[in-house]
Parts: structure tokens; sequence; C-alpha cells
């Protein structure tokens, strides 16, 4: 298999913060809106060198994405920062009208989300995000894999006409993709070709993935690892190609199982060729406080739970 090396952990919301910066020195039209976590979705650069373009708003998260959506109309191409928990749950119903249903040129962009959030506990931890986003006429849902390719989509975004959600985390995680590699929103990539099964992965489960296509390579098994980066528009013929070959799919997110990649996967398989499918996923609960490596461990999101996963879907072929 090809193998992918980690160049240096970073975390993805750090990768969020340099693409501002470079947007900030690129697009004058780029506005940053906070809901009082400048450190934590790293916006300290594109404040202190653009602060006519960047506004506080403080605890008010349903008012930033007003004001956001406001700001679109004199042609200004905002993105707004602030935890995945309150950037789509606490704002749902703003976020419906006044950027969805207005088709509002908003940028919703959301930190520490999924159980990685860590010791901040199950109130924090959002698992359900991507489904709520998702679900919304005309948005488009992006969760990245690491440093290099959060901030290629924050770039990306700039020149994408149109409501989106950019959902990236906390922790520190390997640093694996190109720094180079163009990001083509709705469009998957193939980080390892493979025949005996096909795993689709986003976020932070897509090292995890190459991690356990090691291993099931070790074991004698041939598994393509597809990177899911945009769960909407999804890259269908992409995983029909892959799936026509495999025979079955394993996908794997750090979200609940319902609403998230695994689902909207098995819905395009539904309909054009069902195909023996598991999820790697949270299994329809909420978290708990505890580290990173704990939780993931616990609630099976890692490379050893792919591979025990891929284990079982392939009996189903």
């Amino acid at each position: 298999m090809k193998k992918y090396t980690n160049t240096g952990s970073k975390d993805t919301r750090s990768g969020f913060g340099a693409g501002m910066t470079e947007l900030g020195q690129k697009n004058e039209n780029v506005v940053a809106l906070c809901a009082d976590l400048i450190g934590s979705l790293k916006f300290d650069e594109f404040k202190k060198n653009h602060p006519e373009r960047f506004f506080q708003i403080g605890i008010a998260e349903a008012n930033m994405i007003g004001i956001a959506a406001g700001l679109t109309i004199g042609g200004k191409i905002p993105f707004t920062g602030t935890f995945a928990n309150f950037s789509t749950g606490r704002v749902y119903d703003q976020i419906r009208q006044s950027v969805a249903y207005s088709d509002k040129n908003v940028k919703i962009c959301a930190s520490h989300a999924g159980l990685t959030l860590g010791e901040d506990g199950a109130t924090h931890q959002i698992l359900e995000d991507i489904g709520l986003m998702k679900m919304l006429p005309g948005m488009t849902v992006i969760n990245t894999c690491d440093y290099n390719q959060t901030k290629a989509a924050t770039l990306a975004l700039a020149d994408h006409h149109g409501p989106a959600y950019l959902r990236f985390g906390r922790p520190v995680v390997a640093n694996f993709t190109p720094a180079d590699e163009p990001f083509v929103i709705g469009k998957a990539i193939m980080l390892n070709e493979g025949t005996d099964v096909t795993i689709v992965a986003t976020g932070h489960l897509v090292w995890e993935a190459l991690i356990a296509a090691e291993a099931l390579e070790a074991k004698g098994i041939s598994a393509e690892v597809i990177n899911i980066h945009t769960i909407k528009p999804l890259d269908e013929e992409a995983i029909l190609k892959s799936v026509a070959k495999t025979r079955c799919i394993v996908t794997a997110e750090e979200h609940n199982y319902l609403g998230g990649l695994g689902e909207s996967v098995s819905g395009v398989l539904a309909l054009n060729n069902p195909t023996p499918q598991e999820f790697v996923a949270v299994k329809d609960s909420f978290g708990e406080s505890g580290t990173p490596e704990q939780l993931m461990e616990k609630y099976k999101l890692n490379n050893q739970a792919i591979v025990e996963a891929v284990e079982r879907v392939i009996k189903r072929k």
C-alpha cells in the first residue's frame, strides 16, 4: 500500500487559523466573526492584521449568524467561528432561516467537534452536527482530516459561493496530506487502492483508517482507503466505483452513526448498488468527559475498531 507519513502532528483548528491569515492578505472581502473564542479558533493573526474586518460578537452566537448573513448583502464573505456545538445546535433556526433558506454566502466554521473535544464532556461534544447541517438545502458540509487539509479547505471556501459548514477539531493529530494538494469541494481523495474492502473515512478517522489498512495488509486483506472530506455534496461516483470492485464497505467517522457520513453512504448504496456495510461511529449516545484517546477507545473510533469492522463486513460478502 502507499505509505503516508506524519510530517508533524498539529491541531486542525490551527490549519483554519493559517487559512484565515492567508485569506486576510489575499481577499479584502473576507471578514471574520467570533463568539468570544479568538484563541480557540486561532483568529489572533487575522484580528491583529485586519482589525477593521474582524468582529468580536461575544457570547451571542445567534446574533453572529444574523450579522454574517447581513454582511453578505454588501458583498462580504463572512467566516463565523465558535465551537461546533454552538455553531450548529444553538443557532440552528438562525442558520436555517437567515443563511440556508436565504442562500447567503456565509461560511460557518466550527472547532472542537466530536468526542475529541475531550474533558469538557457531553454538553460540548456535539455528535449530531453533520446531520443537522447536511439536511439543510444548499448547504455544503466539509469535515477535514488534518492541518494541511483544513487550511486548504478554508482557502477553497472563500472561492465557493453559497452557504457552507466547515468542521474541524481541538486535538493535535497527524498531519499527513501534502501541503500543496488541491482541495476540490465534493471530490473524494483516493489514499490507497485495494481489492477486498472499501474504507471511507472522514475527519480524524482518516489517519486511523490508514493505520488500519496497514494492519489489514499484514493479515492479507487489501483495503481501499478513501478520504471523504466533503460530506455534502458527496462523491457518489468514487464510492460506487470502489464498491463495484470490493463488494463491501466500512464507513468511519467521529459522529453519531445517525445522520453522518455512513448514513449518506448507505443511501447511495441502497439506490445504486446494495452492498454490505459496517459503521465505525458513535452508536446513538452522548459522549462523556475524558481524554480524546480514552474516549476514542471507549466509543470504538480508532484503527482497531476499523480492523474489526472490516473483518465483520468481509464475512457478509
